[in-house]
């Protein structure tokens, strides 16, 4: 099996999804706009998001039958999209999903592949060690202090996450500071960052936490909640105190580069179970 991922998005997952399937000879698809890394060991293809009917013969020439979805991607905007006629089929259904949000749209995505006759294969499958287990907490010992924000934190995380909207939320003292939408993870703790001192903590006086969790109706094969450094030094310069992953439902990237950069501001990484269904 030769397994490809797309899309080509930016960030750090990619290119760890290509070094783990280096002896299957994957091939690369980079979207154009969206790929901030350079892949030059790997075969690679460039197209933009909405050449679905290209990517797919891209695949399918180079005897791909699985398809790995890894690297972050905005939303695009339909009406500046280069389509080609399958792009142009999967328009009013791509469009209709949308407005239900994110999570809706990307099943389109993923059953157009699907019916392609790709398998569809998570990143967590590819790398089942990116996935926390309750051993990846960190600096647990601070938990407590903050425990109360944490669930809190959970909590709306997961409510917005019912409604489709984002993955995360920031809490700080019980009062919610943040929730994600389509800025996404780093702007919403851009923004955590500018608020007054008085309401969130500092680097010298940490508080507050930051949630990433599913989605209740998560398609767990793409989109998963992501956390790599660069979420780490964000989280500190919010002055924020610590962050929240749920068990078995989140992918982190790097982990060893995490867990020193956790050390180095002194936040903690609290790993929660699963929601009760």
């Amino acid at each position: 099996m030769v397994t490809p991922w797309y899309p080509g998005g930016g960030g750090d997952l990619p290119r760890l999804i290509a070094e783990a399937e280096a002896e299957r000879s994957p091939l690369v698809v980079e979207l154009t706009g969206f790929v901030d890394r350079e892949f030059p060991e790997f075969e690679t293809a460039q197209f933009s998001v909405g050449q679905i009917g290209a990517i797919c013969k891209a695949l399918k020439a180079g005897g791909c039958d699985a398809v790995c979805f890894a690297g972050y991607i905005q939303r695009p905007d339909i009406k500046t999209l280069k389509l080609d006629a399958r792009g142009m089929i999967m328009v009013p259904k791509a469009l209709a999903a949308g407005r239900k949000g994110d999570d809706a749209l990307l099943r389109v995505v993923v059953g157009e592949f699907e019916t392609q006759g790709f398998k569809v294969v998570g990143a967590n499958e590819v790398l089942e060690s990116l996935t926390p287990d309750a051993a990846a907490g960190f600096n647990s010992q601070s938990v407590p202090e903050h425990q109360h924000d944490v669930v809190k934190a959970c909590a709306v995380a997961r409510e917005i996450g019912r409604l489709d909207i984002g993955q995360g939320a920031v809490v700080a003292d019980g009062l919610v500071l943040a929730v994600e939408a389509q800025e996404g993870t780093n702007q919403m703790l851009e923004r955590v960052a500018g608020l007054r001192a008085e309401v969130r903590g500092t680097p010298q006086a940490r508080r507050g936490v930051l949630a990433k969790m599913p989605k209740p109706i998560q398609e767990r094969r793409i989109d998963l909640p992501t956390m790599g450094v660069e979420t780490i030094e964000r989280a500190s310069a919010a002055g924020l105190a610590g962050i929240a992953l749920q068990e078995g439902a989140a992918l982190i990237v790097n982990r060893d580069a995490v867990e020193a950069a956790l050390r180095e501001h002194d936040m903690f990484l609290a790993i929660v179970e699963p929601e009760d269904e």
